[in-house]
């Protein structure tokens, strides 16, 4: 675990150890104390164990896609409210709406620039800024 014990808590969810790694230490460095799961079944799991401030999900995983991740979080009563951020290459007519109805609060399209993922963790997690 990163960061200070009164930082947000993140879970960054991608099957790509790449993009997982990258995202968390986008967001580790700026103060966000970060885990990481590598499937939306590891994702569940880790919130029935703690919770959370913001989830970062991505949508093409196996096991479990994003998208019944989050429903599954949004089922779920201890994931209820925190917020969830979908990030995938889909980007056709559609995925962000089919990400929405699944229960995400912002769809966004890989590549993610670096200062907008870490603008949008701050904004939705309650971080001080």
């Amino acid at each position: 675990m990163n960061g200070t014990a009164d930082a947000a808590r993140v879970l960054v969810v991608d099957d790509a150890a790449t993009v997982r790694m990258y995202h968390c230490k986008l967001l580790t460095d700026a103060g966000f104390r970060v885990e990481q799961a590598a499937n939306g079944l590891e994702a569940v799991e880790s919130a029935m164990v703690n919770p959370f401030d913001l989830f970062v999900v991505d949508v093409n995983m196996p096991k479990m896609d994003g998208y019944a991740c989050v429903e599954t979080l949004r089922g779920d009563t201890v994931a209820t409210s925190a917020p969830i951020v979908m990030i995938s290459t889909e980007d056709g007519p559609g995925d962000a709406d089919r990400a929405y109805r699944a229960g995400a609060n912002l769809y966004l399209v890989k590549p993610v620039d670096a200062a907008r993922l870490v603008r949008v963790a701050t904004m939705l997690s309650g971080a001080p800024l």
